[in-house]
């Protein structure tokens, strides 16, 4: 039988809002002609932050068909250090559409891991990143986000992610578009790295016990009751 884990071949920001459009921003694949949002009227782009105005400009320069100058300026991005991993993994998504692909020593370093199991009202969804952040949705659409203020939940974000890692490093690339959230008696585990998604996605038990995906699931557990401890009245970091 093949691993389940083994997946079918084939501005600055505006708060993020609940729903679809949150949901999608977990995954930092958000198209180019997408990404960021267009400046709202009346705001100096000059007082955005500069990793947004070289996603401008990049975004400018590729419909101009000038990708040199379009990949230059999202080399900028990547160069900068301390920005959200979702910023890097958004540039590596318009690099690859014009063509470019990361060395192979990049290629599968895993920036975020997204894990979703489906309930009955929906997804529960829990997200982890290499800056230390976290984002949880549960089953009803309600959403914590944890931008990682006290550093309390580095390790159980860490740990995550390492399991992810370890996914990441044994598992091909998706080739095809990324699917809605999960339905059904299942669950989607989720790598995002500078080559683009891998994933693996089977029924909760079988990824339960299976010995890559285990450490993956256990480590989210972990992650969303202490996200979900945190968002309690009276609780601080």
């Amino acid at each position: 039988m093949n691993n389940p884990l083994d997946g079918p071949n084939p501005s600055g920001p505006a708060p993020e809002p609940e729903g679809p459009a949150f949901y999608n921003s977990l995954f930092g694949d958000i198209p180019a002609e997408h990404w960021p949002r267009p400046l709202a009227p009346g705001r100096d782009p000059a007082q955005e932050a500069p990793e947004w105005r070289w996603f401008r400009q990049a975004r400018e320069a590729a419909q101009r068909g000038e990708a040199p100058q379009a990949e230059q300026l999202l080399r900028q991005v990547l160069s900068r250090p301390d920005l959200e991993a979702r910023h890097y993994l958004q540039a590596w998504t318009a690099l690859r559409a014009l063509g470019v692909a990361p060395a192979a020593t990049e290629a599968k370093r895993v920036l975020g891991v997204v894990v979703e199991v489906s309930l009955a009202q929906g997804p529960d969804v829990v997200a982890a990143y290499a800056d230390g952040s976290a984002r949880y949705i549960n089953q009803g659409g309600g959403a914590i986000v944890w931008e990682n203020p006290d550093h309390s939940l580095d390790q159980l974000v860490s740990t995550l992610l390492a399991a992810g890692q370890h996914v990441a490093d044994r598992i091909g690339p998706w080739e095809g578009a990324r699917r809605g959230p999960v339905t059904g008696n299942a669950a989607r585990l989720s790598f995002l790295t500078p080559s683009g998604l891998h994933f693996g996605e089977g029924p909760m038990e079988v990824l339960w016990n299976d010995a890559l995906a285990h450490p993956v699931l256990a480590a989210a557990q972990a992650l969303m009751i202490a996200i979900m401890e945190k968002s309690q009245p009276g609780v601080t970091g």
